[in-house]
């Protein structure tokens, strides 16, 4: 997982110094799907099915108003943009997986704060990540966190265990539960990834059957890492 995780760190890597406006997001595919085969590692989401069809792309990339799973094609990149991007390799029978939202030259302050506190968010979570801590400690601290700005959490889609398979359990709600859920256990490994609306939480699918977006149009940030549960501090697979 280590190998595999690191393969999507350096791929966000290269990405990222990429983003600018003008480029398409089919190009942004291809640079990613050229990199994870040139370390002998497979795209994750390549074919990836949840319902009906493949998912047709190597990365998912989801632009403003996309919450998750946009298709790239020809659009491109304006200024003032916030692009996310989910990355996944699979390599030696494991996966690692990981998205990031990127600002594209200069956005407006408010989407800024929006990026930053999805990100934030994130890393509140992990001071209860933690053997012996329970689910619903995690998925509490990002809906409080995000709540303070009057953002929102979306609900429909959540984390979730990775490992040998791209999603296992256990789901990883990033809101408020009424039960504890699972007590985290030392050894687990997890696909932490807050998506946070800037306006309501709902959302809907578009005609591709992949692109899911906000009802209300407003922008959207997401942010994930593969994380290991350790006796101390969580282990955070992705970054480098």
């Amino acid at each position: 997982m280590r190998v595999a995780s690191k393969i999507v760190a350096e791929t966000h890597n290269l990405l990222e110094k990429q983003i600018k406006p003008g480029i398409t997001t089919k190009e942004l595919n291809i640079l990613a799907e050229d990199y994870i085969r040139s370390k002998g590692a497979i795209p994750s989401f390549l074919g990836y099915k949840m319902t009906g069809d493949g998912f047709p792309a190597a990365i998912c990339v989801s632009i403003n108003e996309e919450v998750i799973h946009g298709i790239p094609g020809l659009r491109r990149l304006k200024n003032g943009d916030i692009v996310s991007i989910d990355i996944g390799a699979y390599i030696d029978r494991f996966h690692g997986d990981a998205a990031r939202t990127y600002m594209v030259g200069n956005v407006l302050p408010e989407r800024k704060v929006l990026v930053e506190a999805t990100e934030r968010s994130f890393f509140e979570a992990m001071a209860y990540c933690r053997h012996g801590r329970h689910l619903h400690e995690m998925s509490a601290v990002v809906e409080d966190y995000v709540q303070q700005y009057g953002f929102s959490v979306v609900r429909e889609f959540c984390g979730h265990g990775v490992g040998r398979k791209l999603h296992e359990d256990p789901q990883i709600p990033h809101y408020r539960q009424q039960n504890r859920g699972p007590r985290l256990q030392k050894g687990m490994s997890l696909a932490i990834e807050p998506m946070v609306a800037m306006g309501k939480a709902d959302i809907r699918i578009l005609n591709d059957n992949w692109t899911v977006v906000t009802k209300d149009g407003k922008c959207c940030a997401h942010y994930e890492n593969t994380v290991i549960v350790t006796d101390g501090e969580p282990e955070i697979l992705t970054m480098g």
